[in-house]
């Protein structure tokens, strides 16, 4: 009887390990934006990848719209393990210890996806990610969202215009030099806040590609937007780096590459989401776009170079100037 019992315990815990062993992995993505935008189609599409690629052996669940982490909580939380993918805009790396990344805040540093992808796609960007492991983060991905503009509920066509105007950044010393270098007064805010401080008027504007101020609603309350380009908006996916080296190798290959393949697809759309977002804020008629001539950009650029020179010292001289090299740039002809 005991040998019975024995035996229908074995089988019982062998059922018990198998279906332990079949149990999905769970990979929580969590980002701050809307599902609609370049970096929640992005993320939505990884999912479809990973999940179809393994056969079920993991799932990912998408938290957008900060539904899990505002942007202050969600790097603490991925380094204890809370959250496994975040694509945090790459102004955040400055505060998390590693300001190198803060170069792609630098404005007017690109003039076209072709010299951005240069820098990202290339032994530049890789060596940027690598920077980010001694703080237990792994860089999988750089992902666009796009060139910025700025708005506010004033024309914004010349560096005076800014005096005094309060604009909300992220958390970026350059971005903070950015603003002060027009005149107006950086206030760092969470992302999900800011729709609510534009209309309440705790900050006077701020700066987003199309695809933010129009998914978040901000040109309902923002009276102008200027087509600036002055700066680049984007993301490094990244992951926990103790369990994406913990997670099985044969898992581990496919979704690295179901991230390639969701790269470039959150890549491509990006410029078109920017287009199409513009064009419905043009259309709803609550915002009027400023189109600066040539010669009112040219003193955009003159009033914001000088931030580059200054922030050698931070970022670091030999990343600003390798940059230079790739693209060709030289801020003395601006």
């Amino acid at each position: 009887m005991k040998m019975s019992n024995l035996l229908i315990g074995l089988v019982a815990a062998g059922f018990a390990m198998t279906a332990a062993a079949q149990q999905p992995i769970v990979i929580k993505f969590s980002h701050v934006v809307a599902a609609n935008t370049p970096k929640g189609k992005g993320s939505e599409y990884f999912k479809k990848l990973a999940e179809e690629r393994t056969k079920g052996r993991v799932k990912v669940e998408v938290y957008p719209n900060s539904q899990l982490y505002k942007d202050k909580e969600e790097m603490e939380a991925l380094q204890l393990g809370a959250v496994h993918l975040l694509a945090p805009s790459l102004a955040k790396f400055g505060p998390l210890g590693v300001p190198q990344f803060e170069v792609f805040d630098l404005p007017y540093m690109f003039d076209s996806y072709a010299e951005l992808h240069k820098v990202t796609q290339g032994p530049i960007g890789a060596q940027l990610l690598a920077r980010l492991e001694p703080k237990g983060v792994k860089g999988l991905a750089f992902w666009d969202n796009g060139f910025k503009i700025m708005s506010a509920n004033k024309p914004l066509r010349k560096p005076d215009d800014f005096k005094g105007l309060k604009m909300r950044i992220q958390s970026s010393k350059v971005l903070d030099a950015q603003m002060r270098a027009m005149g107006a007064n950086p206030q760092v805010m969470a992302f999900s806040e800011v729709y609510h401080a534009l209309q309440t008027g705790v900050v006077d504007g701020t700066e987003n590609p199309p695809s933010n101020l129009y998914t978040q609603k901000m040109h309902e309350v923002q009276k102008y937007a200027t087509l600036s380009d002055h700066g680049y908006l984007g993301y490094a996916v990244i992951t926990n780096k103790k369990f994406w080296d913990g997670l099985p190798v044969d898992i581990r290959t496919t979704l690295e590459g179901a991230m390639r393949d969701a790269t470039k697809y959150a890549n491509d759309i990006a410029r078109a989401e920017n287009e199409n977002a513009l064009a419905e804020v043009r259309k709803s008629g609550k915002t009027e776009i400023i189109v600066l001539t040539p010669q009112e950009k040219a003193a955009w650029k003159k009033a914001l170079v000088r931030v580059h020179r200054d922030h050698e010292g931070r970022i670091g001289r030999d990343v600003i100037q390798s940059i230079y090299k790739e693209i060709g740039f030289d801020p003395a002809k601006l």
